[in-house]
C-alpha cells in the first residue's frame, strides 16, 4: 500500500515505464513516508480509440472529484 494504476496509451519504452516507476515510488516514500516495498506500480496500456470509454468517462468524468490534477489544468 499504495498502489498506483497508470493508464496511458502504447508506445513508450519499457526503459521509460521503468524511470517513471522509480520515480513515483521514489516521491511516494518522501512524501508519505512509506517504505519502498510498501509500493506497487502497475501500466494499463489503452489504445486512443478506445481511451474515451476505457479512461476517461469512468476514471475522470465520474470519479471527478477523487481527482487531484485534472487533464488540461496546471498544478
Amino acid at each position: 500500500m499504495p498502489h498506483v494504476i497508470i493508464k496511458l496509451w502504447p508506445g513508450q519504452s519499457e526503459q521509460k515505464k521503468l524511470r517513471l516507476a522509480e520515480a513515483i515510488t521514489e516521491n511516494v516514500t518522501a512524501i508519505l513516508g512509506y517504505g519502498n516495498d510498501a509500493v506497487s506500480i502497475s501500466f494499463e496500456e489503452v489504445q486512443p480509440p478506445d481511451w474515451r470509454n476505457q479512461v476517461y468517462l469512468p476514471d475522470i468524468v465520474q470519479k471527478e472529484s477523487h481527482l487531484y490534477k485534472k487533464p488540461g489544468y496546471s498544478m
